[in-house]
């Protein structure tokens, strides 16, 4: 329901209507409304229907013998002027009046329980948000002591770190690794790395006593701070161009970089 026809329905020009007191203006107006809103038309059903409601529950059944008596005493002393119409009338006002503000009454408990109800979804909108704006802060909260953890470590004066660059094969490839032997943690940070094709991926491995094992695929999407294996007395840190997700066997004549831990 529109503003512009609870705005009439709060008017009382449908009540005025109804009584007959409406001007020619307002008359128009008022059956323009009933002909074009069918909120209005039900609006004024209802109030007729209640009209004719309470006019018969205030109706009284008059007593059997109450014609005979009144044709009797009209033979005894006739008269000219009756005032029952009258008192008829106050009736019919009084019951006009307790329809219409039995109507006015439940149009006011229906646009209060709509404004309610329009509250109540408002309020559950805003402790939808609260909860994710608390879930955003717990994660951001997360990363940030995920980075906090990261700096600390490259920061430790234990920390080793180990630029790496490509050979002739990828001049462009470029990693940096801190390894901290004293806390036995090793991290890597993809700076560049060549573009390959889609079925060739880029893999570092640990030189170990002759034998080489497998740190991991480095991704250049990846291009951040990540954890790697730490390998206790490890001599050097090589990447090779291997097939697409990875190889157990270091394919030695396929490195593009290399570099001594020693």
């Amino acid at each position: 329901m529109n503003e512009k026809i609870i705005t009439f329905l709060n008017s009382g020009l449908l009540e005025k209507y109804l009584l007959g007191e409406t001007n020619t203006e307002e008359t128009d107006m008022v059956e323009s409304y009933i002909s074009k809103y069918p909120e209005v038309q039900n609006a004024y059903n209802t109030l007729q229907f209640n009209l004719e409601v309470v006019a018969k529950s205030n109706a009284i059944e008059a007593p059997k013998d109450i014609l005979n008596n009144i044709l009797d005493e009209l033979d005894e002393n006739p008269v000219v002027k009756l005032t029952t119409k009258s008192t008829y009338q106050k009736w019919y006002k009084f019951s006009i009046a307790a329809s219409i503000a039995a109507f006015i009454f439940a149009g006011t408990s229906y646009i209060f329980y709509n404004q309610n109800q329009k509250l109540s979804e408002e309020n559950q909108v805003v402790v939808d948000e609260i909860f994710d704006l608390r879930s955003d802060i717990e994660k951001n909260n997360e990363m940030l002591n995920s980075v906090m953890r990261q700096l600390l470590k490259l920061n430790n004066p234990e920390t080793e770190k180990y630029i790496i660059t490509g050979n002739e094969r990828a001049k462009d490839l470029r990693t940096v690794a801190y390894i901290n032997p004293k806390e036995k943690t090793s991290m890597i940070d993809v700076v560049s790395l060549p573009k390959l094709p889609e079925e060739q991926c880029y893999q570092i491995w640990a030189e170990l006593q002759g034998k080489m094992v497998s740190l991991g695929i480095l991704n250049e999407a990846d291009r951040k701070l990540q954890n790697i294996p730490y390998m206790e007395d490890a001599l050097a840190l090589s990447i090779t161009i291997e097939p697409k997700g990875g190889n157990s066997v270091a394919s030695l004549k396929n490195s593009v970089a290399q570099i001594s831990l020693q």
